[in-house]
Order: C-alpha cells, then sequence, then structure tokens
C-alpha cells in the first residue's frame, strides 16, 4: 500500500534528481516533483512546475496536494558570482523565501505532513573560510557566520511545535552526482575539462592547488538517509552530517580519473578553470555534434561549477584547508549506508557519458 507521498524540492538539482530515482523506486511511496524545469519523466511520477518565490502561485499548485506526507527540501538559489554569494544578504533573503513560501502553502493542504528535511553543508562549519578542527561534528554551537542555512534553520524550528511534523537537517559535503546546469556539479566539470584538453592534445594534469585531505558525498548516499532520517524513530529534530566515510585527496584519484578517459596524465599544471575554460566555449559545440550530446553550450551544462570546481580543487589558495566531517552520529543512529569516493567519480563520469552529457 503505498501510505507515504513525498514531495521533492529542486528536483532537477544533484540531490533532488538522485532523491527522485531512490524514492520512485521504493515500495509505499509515492512521488511529487517540483521544480521549474521539468524532470526527468519516471512512471508513477507526478510533476508540478513551480516558482518558490511567487508566494500566490506556491498556494495555487499546493492547495491540492493534501495527501503529502514527507517534504524533501533540495531547492537552492546561488548568486552567479557564486563564492561571492555565499556572503550576501539577498542570497540569504531568497532561499529563506523560497522554503517559507513553500512552507506556508503546503501547511494547510496536507494536514498530514509527518516530516520535512532540508540540506544545509559544510559551510555551517565554516569550512568554506578557514581551517577547523578535524574532524567537524554536529554538536558543535552554530558558527557565527552568516550563511543561508541559518534563517531555514530558524523557520523550521519556529514552526515544528505548532505542527504534526519533525524535520531532519542533513549535511553533505562535495555532492557527486548529475545534473544540467547546476551551479555545483565537479563531476561535470571534470568531465568537460578533460574532454577540451583531449580535443586540445594535452594530457590530463590537474588544474588544482596544494594537497589536502577532505570528504565527498555520492548523491544515492544523500537519497538513502534522507529516507533514513524520514522514518526512523529518533531521527526526528535532529543533524547529521552524510559523507561517503573515506577522505579524498585530489592528486591521488587524478590517475584514475585520467584512466578513465583512456587519457596520459599530465604533470600538475594550477589553471583558474572559471577563466581558462570559457576561453575554449566554442570547442563544445564540435565536441557535441560528434558525439550526439544532449547539451550543445558548455555553459548550458555547467552553470556556475567552474567557480565551485576551482574552490573544490584548492586553486590559488595559499594553504588549501583540510575539510573533514564526522558521519558518527548518523551511523550511530542507524544508518550504516557508505560509498568508495573514487568509485563514485567513476561511476558518475560514465553515468554522465551514457546520458550523452558528457562525451565517451
Amino acid at each position: 500500500m503505498n501510505d507515504k507521498m513525498i514531495l521533492i524540492a529542486g528536483a532537477t538539482g544533484i540531490v533532488g534528481s538522485a532523491a527522485v530515482e531512490h524514492f520512485s523506486a521504493l515500495p509505499g511511496w509515492r512521488v511529487i516533483t517540483l521544480s521549474r524545469r521539468p524532470p526527468v519523466a519516471r512512471a508513477g511520477v507526478q510533476h508540478v512546475s513551480l516558482d518558490l518565490l511567487d508566494a500566490a502561485a506556491c498556494r495555487r499548485a499546493l492547495s491540492g496536494l493534501g495527501e503529502v506526507t514527507h517534504l524533501f527540501y533540495a531547492a537552492l538559489y546561488e548568486k552567479p558570482d557564486l563564492v561571492a554569494g555565499w556572503r550576501d544578504r539577498d542570497q540569504m533573503d531568497v532561499n529563506l523565501a523560497m522554503l517559507r513560501n513553500l512552507l506556508d502553502a503546503l501547511g494547510p493542504a496536507a494536514r498530514g505532513l509527518r516530516h520535512v528535511t532540508i540540506m544545509q553543508g559544510t559551510k555551517a562549519y565554516g569550512l568554506h573560510d578557514k581551517q577547523v578542527p578535524v574532524p567537524a561534528k554536529e554538536r558543535w554551537p552554530r558558527a557565527p557566520h552568516d550563511v543561508f542555512y541559518w534563517p531555514q534553520e530558524d523557520l523550521l524550528r519556529e514552526k515544528q511545535p505548532k505542527s504534526g511534523w519533525t524535520f531532519s537537517i542533513l549535511r553533505p559535503q562535495l555532492i557527486l552526482g548529475c545534473a544540467v546546469s547546476s551551479p555545483m556539479n565537479v563531476i561535470a566539470a571534470i568531465g568537460v575539462y578533460a574532454a577540451v584538453m583531449r580535443e586540445l592534445g594535452r594530457p590530463l594534469a590537474f588544474p588544482g592547488g596544494g594537497r589536502y585531505v577532505h570528504g565527498a558525498s555520492d548523491s544515492r548516499l544523500i537519497a538513502r538517509a534522507a529516507e533514513f532520517v524520514a522514518t526512523a524513530p529518533g531521527a526526528g529534530n535532529q543533524t547529521y552530517n552524510v559523507v561517503n566515510g573515506d577522505v579524498l585527496v585530489w592528486q591521488d584519484v587524478w590517475p584514475a580519473i585520467a584512466a578513465h578517459f583512456g587519457m596520459p596524465l599530465g604533470e600538475p599544471s594550477p589553471m583558474k578553470l572559471a577563466e581558462e575554460m570559457p576561453r575554449h566555449e566554442n570547442l563544445w559545440p564540435r565536441i557535441a555534434a560528434r558525439h550526439g550530446l544532449k547539451v550543445p553550450a558548455m555553459a548550458q551544462l555547467l552553470g556556475s561549477s567552474w567557480q565551485f570546481t576551482d574552490r573544490t580543487f584548492g586553486y590559488g589558495l595559499e594553504k588549501p584547508l583540510d575539510r573533514i566531517v564526522s558521519p558518527v552520529k548518523l551511523w550511530k543512529a542507524g544508518f550504516n549506508g557508505c560509498e568508495d569516493t573514487e568509485d563514485a567519480l567513476l561511476y558518475w563520469l560514465a553515468r554522465m557519458q551514457r546520458l550523452k552529457l558528457l562525451p565517451p
């Protein structure tokens, strides 16, 4: 019996699309997707096209969703200047308004709503800005810097005691998955960078900065964790880091990435991808036409992911930051998921190739 209905907001993003794939395959769950762009069509999945900044449209579109029992909120607004936007008050206000409009519209309709899950990330610990103790843990006091997470979390804490639902906050790190026009898709950026270097007849050189250790989160793992926190007794009103469980040094996995593309491994060659790669934008239509790719424009495929990838690779940082968060709280709660990060990188590169988003 399908007694659970989940509304997945932000269904075309990296996390949202993985959640749609996961929950739509589960017995006992019905799925409704919500986004401005339609996601990949799936049998039995209903879609609502909606701009979450339009409060009136939210009320109209969500008034008929009275059977929703769970909300997975992965919608996100980012500024074109990605890193600067992380400290931008307007970016924080927009993200808060999106969540508020959805909850204000869904609440009166879905009287049986049981659980809300939202996404944060390692900016909660300040890992985008400075070195913090290793590993970062959920029990730490709230970091004293502005980030859109805090207004959204405060909104949930304000509404929850007067509602019939609980909430969970998931904090992944360096999310690996598949999406088009995502602002933070390192998989797409690696694939496009490799394709352009191959087109130019160059080896695959690591373009980032110095060595540092951090973690990553496979989007499939996040989706499984979202199911766990939405249904496990005692997981309500809690915050959990959700990471693969191992660690990553880019220079050490780079040979496997080069081998995946059948390319010679070059010596490390620092390159600011956000500046250099758009200069090769004219190569992408040729590559796309040759291989029958679905997205003919590099900028359309990547969004602002070059900026994110520069940051992820540690380009230009005098001393790259070790970024490690602890998954122990989630494990001790009973979730036993993990992923091998090197395997996940290669899986998602191959997945984007099979989907004709990256060349073979």
